[in-house]
């Protein structure tokens, strides 16, 4: 249903280091730049595997924190992603476990970015 989205980071670079971090171990990366004179100047770049679906760009201030889930083919890509995040820079905000109240193989881990944004990464699988 949602084909791209994207949130506003303070210090871009510190935000990239993070996100290039925290999404490797599922398999995501940075693969566009949008050339500034396009964008006033404004950093701006897009994460995914195939094409940009999640957004980074430049603000004076981040707003209100957000909450954004990462799909995970396995449970150990959660454990990963909540690794490097914390790594990285993150704040743990729940360590990797099950979440059965959602649904009995939902296993998630949760992060806060340098902005404040809680990052998640799920796995609805058994393994």
């Amino acid at each position: 249903m949602i084909d791209h989205t994207g949130i506003a980071v303070t210090d871009f670079e510190a935000s990239r280091k993070f996100y290039d971090a925290a999404l490797a171990p599922l398999g995501a990366s940075l693969v566009m730049m949008v050339p500034e004179e396009h964008t006033g100047g404004v950093k701006v770049g897009g994460y995914g595997y195939d094409r940009p679906r999640f957004w980074l760009h430049e603000a004076k201030e981040a707003g209100p924190g957000r909450h954004y889930a990462f799909t995970a083919d396995k449970r150990a890509e959660v454990d990963a992603f909540h690794e490097a995040a914390l790594a990285a820079g993150g704040k743990d905000n729940g360590a990797p476990g099950l979440r059965p109240h959602y649904h009995p193989n939902y296993y998630g881990a949760f992060v806060l970015d340098p902005d404040g944004n809680n990052i998640e990464a799920v796995c609805h699988h058994p393994e």
